[in-house]
């Protein structure tokens, strides 16, 4: 067998363009994601998969002079790529639903996911597809699940591990005071997850000692808020690299003690939704000292999927809201940088992703500034994927990774609904090629 360079050809219709393959995007308002202001008459030139130069228009005669194509972008508006903090791509594994999923998400502007926990031959699969542009998607790093044993009765993780035991595989693995931390993390590693996921049923001193061993194999971890007993004073503490889920957070005010995933005790939410409760202002000051992202996920409960057709899980619904807008503002003023996470998809027909709502919910419920989500979306979303020496913000060296708008998105969330083309590693991929799914896609 003879190894070679990967090339693009048929079966990789969207692989990245090759290096000397030049493009110049001129006459577009940058807002390019490192904290300056927006800037008119921009030009981007991109060199196959990485952008050469970022200037004033007046600048790209040499790339022109080059033979560089010359793509007009007047009157349009330009981000980095944005950024789904919090999928799940494979629970159950469906790949034409999975797929559909990918390609309306890079053609709304999104060139980056992290994936969860999943079953990990699948999603590994579905990365490599996006990679070498086999499929339309955006980039995907996923993350393999570390829980204490009680937690793999969950249907969730036998739909993961079909063929094998839960807690038994390399992707979604039982971890107690014996387990042998450097293979299980060296196992782990091997599915090429990007991080651990430490999810559920580990005391505190269990969370530190994996957190410590993936650290030391130079692997990130992303928990849980909250790991049940591991309270979220503890999980920081552990000096995770990202916690999902705000409202987890409260936990940190609970009622009682932390025991199990599933025994969760009532939290203190009258102090909690004033947005000033001591405990909590604590949390987020070590957050910020250390570093942790937080993917919020703050818009979860107001999608269909968790919203409730009760009068009981409406109301349960109402309060976890009420307490993610509260935590959620409580956690920018305070200085905790936040990722965009969804946890949710908008349905199949639906022309958008769930994407566009978590930042729109952020704006309107949360009253965080625009450029702030954006900059959350983008930036704050590659440091949370571990990417951020090569994505989040368009300057030269990056991966061309950047989003096209029709109208400034800066000016309101809702014009990212305007999205016209997306950029990924070089590739284009116009909103107007977007193809709604088929049905064997939305089952």
């Amino acid at each position: 067998m003879t190894l070679t360079n990967e090339s693009p050809g048929a079966a990789t219709p969207f692989a990245p363009p090759a290096e000397g393959e030049l493009v110049v995007y001129r006459g577009l308002t940058l807002f390019d994601g490192t904290g300056g202001a927006q800037r008119p008459g921009v030009s981007i030139v991109v060199d196959g998969p990485v952008i050469r130069s970022v200037g004033d228009d007046a600048d790209t005669a040499a790339a022109v002079a080059e033979g560089a194509e010359v793509v007009g972008l007047d009157g349009l508006f330009v981000t980095p790529g944005l950024v789904d903090a919090h999928q799940h791509l494979a629970t159950p594994p469906d790949r034409p639903v999975a797929e559909a999923v990918l390609r309306r998400l890079v053609h709304s502007g999104v060139t980056a996911v992290r994936d969860m926990a999943d079953d990990l031959r699948q999603v590994g699969d579905l990365a490599r597809a996006a990679r070498v542009g086999e499929i339309a998607a955006p980039d995907i790093h996923y993350a393999a699940l570390m829980a204490g044993p009680g937690f793999f009765d969950d249907p969730r993780t036998h739909q993961v591990t079909r063929g094998a035991v839960p807690g038994h595989v390399p992707w979604m693995q039982a971890v107690t005071d014996t387990t042998d931390l450097p293979l299980a993390v060296a196992m782990a590693r091997g599915t090429s997850a990007r991080a651990i996921k430490v999810y559920a049923d580990l005391d505190a001193p269990l969370v530190a000692a994996i957190t410590a061993e993936a650290h030391r194999q130079g692997i990130p971890v992303w928990a849980h808020a909250a790991v049940f007993p591991a309270t979220p004073g503890e999980v920081v503490a552990a000096g995770v690299d990202t916690v999902s889920h705000v409202t987890l957070l409260a936990h940190e005010a609970a009622e009682g003690p932390l025991t199990s995933y599933r025994d969760k005790p009532p939290v203190a939410h009258e102090s909690l939704v004033t947005g000033e409760d001591a405990r909590l202002d604590a949390l987020f000051a070590r957050m910020r000292g250390q570093g942790v992202v937080l993917d919020a996920t703050a818009g979860m409960w107001v999608s269909d999927a968790l919203a409730g057709d009760d009068p009981e899980s409406a109301e349960r619904a109402r309060r976890q809201t009420e307490l993610a807008v509260a935590l959620t503002a409580q956690a920018h003023r305070a200085g905790v940088e936040l990722a965009t996470g969804t946890d949710y998809e908008t349905p199949p027909g639906e022309p958008f992703p769930a994407l566009y709502e978590e930042l729109a919910f952020l704006v309107k419920r949360c009253a965080i500034p625009v450029r702030d989500v954006l900059r959350s979306a983008t930036l704050v979303g590659a440091r949370s994927a571990g990417t951020a020496d090569l994505t989040g913000t368009v300057e030269p060296g990056r991966q061309a990774d950047f989003a096209v708008f029709g109208r400034d998105p800066l000016a309101d969330i809702d014009h990212l609904r305007t999205i016209t083309l997306t950029v990924k590693r070089g590739r284009r991929f116009p909103r107007e090629a977007y193809a709604t799914p088929s049905p064997r896609e939305t089952r």
